[in-house]
This record gives structure tokens, C-alpha cells and sequence, in this order.
């Protein structure tokens, strides 16, 4: 794949996941540092790739390390691909842990992260079954229900709006993250605030699940990670006139509503975490 073609599929979300588009974007850096070395033309490059999506630090997190260690490591896109494979196998064994025989696992959109934790249950013999959600407009909870019965996996799959009504029949709720805030704030995919509510009601254990390089260092100082607003066309392409369509991708869910953070770095509260990652990763809280 070109680098052209990596910025162009990360734009149409045919390239989806926060982990895994920072690491095609790490990819799509490194096809550039093969021409180039010159810094300043690196920093245009990188910029070009952070505003793909605007809501995912771990993308501007493993494109920062990039470009501030180049120079130094010779292999740095290996070092950034082998941080985020060995941090997902951590996370996975961490959070397998929590799922038991019998249990059923809510799940809302599409997270790597979430499928391998539940591979790896499984694979580990436990007999769990996973109840998911569609997630509209593009419906990523497809590609996690189809993951998930590739492995033999039982799943059962609803509409968006059915999640408070189906939230009861689980034991657990795990989703992902693509960006976690020095307040210890989450932003995930639109309706997951609904949903953690729903199993905080309910006191289900609601725990997102995430490589801690999601924190996004700027809010430390003030900033706010930004909410990405995608194109209008992909709930409805012709609306009726005076009709004016919202698309918001992500949303904030507040620390005080879901257990905690399942990281390569342990579980946290999620209030805690910028403590922790500040301790492992020095770097990303000065970034």
C-alpha cells in the first residue's frame, strides 16, 4: 500500500480502529523516511497524516515518537509496531481474566483491543457468549460480530437502539477507547455514554479497554481533545430540505460512571491512568 492510498483509506474509515490506524499511519511514516530523512519535510508529512481523523492521540502519540527518534533508532517504526503487538497481548491477558464460564459480554462498536481479550478468553477455554450492537451509520459492530464467530464464538447481534433493553442480560461491558483526557475522561464511540450509564444503573462492571498511548497529552494543559463530525451522506445522502444531519463519531463518557481501564500498564481507575503513563512514558505527557 502507497502512502497515498494509507491516507486516503484512514479517511474513509475503509482503515478503522484507533490502534490500528496509528499503525498504518506509522507505516505510511515510514515509506517517507525511506526518500527522506530532512525533518522539516517529515513534520509535513506527519501533520498530513494526524488530520486524517481528528480524534485519535494514539495516532498523533506513535507519529510524535516517530519523528522525535528517527534519528536515533534506525528501526523506530518496528519499535512503534512492536509496542503496540506486545501492549494488545498484555491487554488481552489482563482482560480475559475478568470474563468467566457463563459469562455474557456486552460489546458497542468495533475495538481490536476487545476482540482479543475475547479470543483470548476463549481460546483459553473459558465458555462465554458476546452480545453486540450494529453501531450506526457504518456499522463496525458487524466486523466485531463476524471476528467473533470466526472463532466459534456465540454472538448476538441488535440494532443500536435495543442496548439499554439488552444491557441487563450481560455480566460485563467492554469497549474500546480512541482518546483518554488528563481528567481521566474517555471518548469512544457515539452511544457509549448511553450505555455505560445503562450498566452503571445496573451495576455491571464497565470497563474500556486500551493501549495507554490514547491519552492525549494536551489536555494536560488545557486543550480538549476535539469530536470528530463525519460526513452528513453517511446516514442520510438526500434529506428533504430543512433537514440538517449530524454525524458526530465519538463521544465523552464521565470517569465516575465505568469501573475502570484494562492497559498494558494494569487496570485503573480512570482518573489515575495520566499517573501511570506518566511513570511508563514520559515522553507522551511532555508531548
Amino acid at each position: 500500500m502507497t502512502y497515498e492510498e494509507i491516507v486516503s483509506k484512514i479517511k474513509s474509515l475503509e482503515i478503522q480502529g484507533a490502534e490500528n490506524i496509528a499503525k498504518k499511519a506509522v507505516e505510511a511514516f515510514g515509506i517517507k523516511l525511506k526518500e527522506t530523512r530532512d525533518k522539516t519535510t517529515l513534520k509535513t508529512y506527519v501533520k498530513e497524516l494526524e488530520e486524517t481523523r481528528a480524534t485519535e492521540p494514539a495516532l498523533r502519540n506513535a507519529l510524535h515518537y516517530c519523528l522525535e527518534n528517527y534519528e536515533k533508532d534506525k528501526n523506530v517504526v518496528e519499535t512503534v509496531m512492536n509496542h503496540f503487538k506486545d501492549s494488545k497481548e498484555k491487554i488481552a491477558e489482563i482482560g480475559a481474566e475478568k470474563i468467566h464460564d457463563g459469562t455474557t459480554v456486552f460489546t458497542h462498536c468495533h475495538s481490536s483491543t476487545v476482540t482479543k481479550i475475547l479470543i483470548k478468553a476463549w481460546r483459553d477455554g473459558k465458555k462465554f457468549r458476546v452480545i453486540n450492537t450494529e453501531t450506526r451509520p457504518r456499522y463496525q459492530g458487524r466486523i466485531t460480530a463476524e471476528e467473533l464467530a470466526a472463532e466459534g464464538i456465540p454472538v448476538t447481534h441488535f440494532v443500536d437502539s435495543a442496548g439499554r433493553s439488552m444491557m441487563p442480560k450481560a455480566d460485563l461491558f467492554l469497549f474500546g477507547c480512541d482518546a483518554v483526557t488528563a481528567e481521566g475522561k474517555l471518548i469512544n464511540k457515539i452511544g457509549t455514554e448511553s450505555l455505560v450509564d445503562r450498566a452503571h444503573e445496573l451495576g455491571i462492571p464497565a470497563y474500556s479497554c486500551t493501549n495507554s498511548w490514547k491519552f492525549n497529552p494536551k489536555t494536560v494543559y488545557g486543550a480538549d481533545e476535539e469530536i470528530e463530525q463525519r460526513d452528513p451522506d453517511e446516514i442520510w445522502e438526500n434529506p428533504p430540505k430543512g433537514v440538517e444531519i449530524l454525524n458526530p463519531a465519538f463521544e465523552v463518557s464521565l470517569p465516575d460512571k465505568f469501573t475502570g481501564v484494562i492497559t498494558e500498564l494494569g487496570i485503573f481507575k480512570p482518573e489515575t491512568l495520566v499517573l501511570e503513563v506518566q511513570k511508563a512514558y514520559p515522553w507522551l505527557v511532555r508531548a
